[in-house]
C-alpha cells in the first residue's frame, strides 16, 4: 500500500492549487479525481462560461456597431464554431490537453490517480481498487448542481452548467430555474445568441446579496435584452406537452400561469459533491453547505482538511486557491494559522458587469452601522462615454473616519475596476486616500477615485 505524507481529493482549482503548493514543500502527494482535471470551474463552470458570455458581447456590440458608425452587415453566431473556439481556449488554459496537464503535474512529482475515492478509515482511501494511505488529506471535492424536488422535473428531463457549456445545438425557447450568478449569466449568454430565455425564481427578487439598487439596474438592462425575468414563483409541476416542455408556477394565492420552453436548465443552487467519498467511514463532521472546519480549515478529524466550496460560503475559485494554498501551509506547520475572509471580492459577469466587496446597504442597515454613500456613474466617466458603456456606477459606502465598509460597481470590466477597492479595504486605507491615488486617465478606474473624492468628511 502506498503512503503519501499528503493526499488531495478533487483536481480543480483548490486541488490543483494544493499540490503545487505542496510540491514546493517537496513531499509526496497523490491527487484523486473523478472526473477530469480542472473541475468544474475550468471544465464546466468559470472558464468555458466566461469564453462563451465574451463571444455573446461581441456578437451583440457587432449588432449594434452602427452607432459607432460600423456598419456590419447580417452578424450572426455559428454555434459549432464556437463550441470549437470554447475547447480551444480550455486547452490553452488548461497548458495543454488532459493529458499533458496530467504530465505537468507529474513533472512536479505529483502522482495523479483518477477514480472515486471512499475513505475506508481516518488514514486510508479505496481509489479505483487500489489502497492509498495518507498522513495528512485535504479534501476538495468542489459542489454540483442542487435539483429542487419539482414534480415531473426528472421525467421531463433537464440540463445543468454541466450540460449547458458544451449543448450541440441552441434550443429556441429556454427556462432557467433559478437567478444567482449562474443562471443570470447563462440567461443573457444565450439570450445573445438568440435563444428565448425566461428565468424563473423563488425569491422577490433577483441576485439575492447583491447591492439591491445595482442589482436591480442590471435586472432592468436584462429585461430591455428581451430575458422574461419571472420572480417570487412557486414552481409546481413540469409536464411534457406536444408543444414542449411546460412549466406550471404559481405567484402566491394567485391562478397558476405557465410557460412552454425547449429546454430546462437547473441553477438553483449548488450542493457538495459527497457521493461515494464515504466521509463518515473517516469521523469527518458535514452538514447540508459541506464540511465543518474551524478558522484554520481543519475539520474535526485532526489529519484532514477541507478547501473550496465545501468549506466557505464564498463559493469561488479564487477563494479556493486562497484556501487550498493555506491549508498546505497549516497541514506541515505546529502553528496553523486562519483564514482571512473578511475582504472577499465577488463578480457577476454579465454585460454590464457587477462587482462586489464587503458590506451591502441592506447589511449595514440591519446591523445598524451609520454609513455614507459616495457615488460616480459611469454617464460622467470619459472613458464609458467614449466606448459607449455608460450604463452603471461605482457606489462606495464609508464608515466612521472614513472606514471603507462596501464597495459596488455596476459598469463594463467592473470586475476589474473594483480591484482599487478590494486592495485598499484589505489594507485598511481610507476613503480619502482612495481619493488621493493617482489613477491614469481615461480609463473606467477613475471612477473609483471619482467616487472617492465625494466623500464630505467628518
Amino acid at each position: 500500500m502506498a503512503v503519501y505524507d499528503l493526499v488531495i481529493i478533487g483536481a480543480g482549482p483548490a486541488g490543483q492549487s494544493a499540490a503545487n503548493a505542496a510540491a514546493a514543500r517537496g513531499v509526496s502527494i497523490a491527487l484523486v479525481e473523478r472526473d477530469r482535471l480542472g473541475g468544474t470551474c475550468h471544465n464546466y463552470g468559470c472558464d468555458p462560461t466566461k469564453t462563451l458570455l465574451h463571444s455573446a458581447h461581441l456578437l451583440h456590440e457587432a449588432q449594434r456597431a452602427q452607432r459607432f458608425g460600423l456598419r456590419i452587415a447580417h452578424a450572426e453566431a455559428d454555434w459549432a464554431d464556437v463550441q470549437r473556439w470554447v475547447r480551444q481556449v480550455l486547452e490553452q488554459m488548461q497548458g495543454g490537453s488532459q493529458d499533458d496537464a496530467r504530465r505537468n503535474l507529474e513533472q512536479q512529482g505529483i502522482d495523479v490517480i483518477f477514480g472515486q475515492a471512499a475513505f475506508t478509515s481516518a488514514h486510508d482511501l479505496s481509489v479505483g481498487g487500489r489502497t492509498i494511505s495518507a498522513k495528512q488529506i485535504i479534501l476538495a471535492p468542489g459542489t454540483q448542481a442542487d435539483v429542487p424536488p419539482i414534480a415531473g422535473l426528472a421525467d421531463v428531463g433537464y440540463i445543468t452548467n454541466v450540460e449547458a457549456v458544451g449543448l450541440a445545438s441552441l434550443p429556441k425557447r429556454l427556462a432557467i430555474i433559478g437567478s444567482g450568478p449562474i443562471g443570470i449569466e447563462f440567461a443573457q449568454m444565450f439570450a445573445r445568441f438568440g435563444v428565448q430565455v425566461t428565468v424563473l425564481e423563488r425569491a422577490p427578487v433577483l441576485l439575492d446579496g447583491e447591492d439591491r439598487e445595482l442589482a436591480d439596474a442590471l435586472c432592468g438592462l436584462l429585461n430591455d435584452e428581451g430575458i422574461r425575468l419571472e420572480t417570487g414563483v412557486e414552481l409546481q409541476r413540469v409536464e411534457r406537452t406536444a408543444a414542449g416542455k411546460m412549466l406550471v408556477f404559481q405567484r402566491g394565492e394567485g391562478a397558476e400561469e405557465q410557460v412552454v420552453v425547449d429546454e430546462i436548465m437547473v441553477a438553483a443552487g449548488r450542493k457538495p459533491a459527497f457521493e461515494g467519498l464515504q466521509l463518515e467511514r473517516a469521523g469527518v463532521e458535514t452538514h447540508k453547505r459541506g464540511v465543518v472546519v474551524d478558522a484554520t480549515l481543519r475539520t474535526s478529524v485532526p489529519h484532514i482538511w477541507a478547501v473550496g466550496d465545501i468549506a466557505t460560503r464564498y463559493q469561488f475559485t479564487h477563494v479556493a486557491e486562497a484556501q487550498a494554498t493555506l491549508a498546505v501551509q497549516n497541514a506541515f506547520s505546529e502553528q496553523p494559522q486562519p483564514f482571512d475572509d473578511r475582504v472577499i471580492p465577488w463578480v457577476v459577469y454579465t454585460s454590464p458587469e457587477l462587482a462586489h466587496v464587503g458590506q451591502t446597504e441592506q447589511e449595514l442597515a440591519e446591523a445598524g452601522t451609520a454609513y455614507t454613500v459616495v457615488r460616480a456613474p459611469f454617464a460622467e466617466n470619459d472613458r464609458a462615454i467614449a466606448t459607449g458603456s455608460t450604463h452603471g456606477q461605482v457606489k462606495l459606502l464609508v464608515g466612521a473616519q472614513g472606514k471603507l465598509l462596501g464597495g459596488h460597481v455596476l459598469g463594463e470590466r467592473a470586475g476589474d475596476i473594483i480591484a482599487p477597492v478590494v486592495l485598499a479595504m484589505r489594507a485598511e486605507l481610507t476613503v480619502e486616500q482612495l481619493a488621493q491615488t493617482i489613477l491614469p486617465y481615461p480609463t473606467f478606474a477613475v471612477a473609483i477615485k471619482q467616487a472617492a473624492e465625494q466623500y464630505p468628511g467628518e
